[in-house]
């Protein structure tokens, strides 16, 4: 399983990549391989300011739906629009091609609440 060690993660199986005050975020390896094929993607909170926590999207698989938790405070500024005719680069190249969202981040503090690889290695051996 692939969990890249300079990305930061949640209990609720997304990654976080932060690039100059701006988070982008998908879901893990482990989580899209839990869901299976990928359908659709939704967000309809552009240009919104989410607290940590909220739900930003969702993401539909051939067997469930999941909701999408914002991992940290800000405002979401960008959506990948390639997942609207390829969701399936979700499964495929979850930490590339199928990221999801970007976050202009307007609380630095809760970075330091995210999981390390190594944490998030642990939490989901179980």
């Amino acid at each position: 399983m692939n969990i890249p060690s300079e990305l930061k993660y949640t209990k609720d199986h997304e990654w976080v990549k932060i690039e100059d005050g701006v988070a982008t975020i998908g879901i893990t390896d482990f989580a899209q391989g839990e869901l299976g094929d990928i359908v659709y993607v939704d967000v309809d909170t552009l240009d919104e300011n989410l607290a940590i926590e909220d739900v930003f999207g969702s993401v539909e698989a051939v067997k469930t739906v999941s909701d999408l938790f914002m991992p940290l405070s800000g405002e979401v500024i960008e959506f990948n629009e390639a997942l609207e005719d390829e969701p399936e680069l979700v499964n495929s190249d979850p930490y590339e091609a199928g990221w999801m969202i970007k976050v202009q981040i307007s609380d630095d503090s809760q970075i330091a609440d995210l999981l390390s690889a190594e944490a998030y290695q642990e939490l989901i051996k179980g």
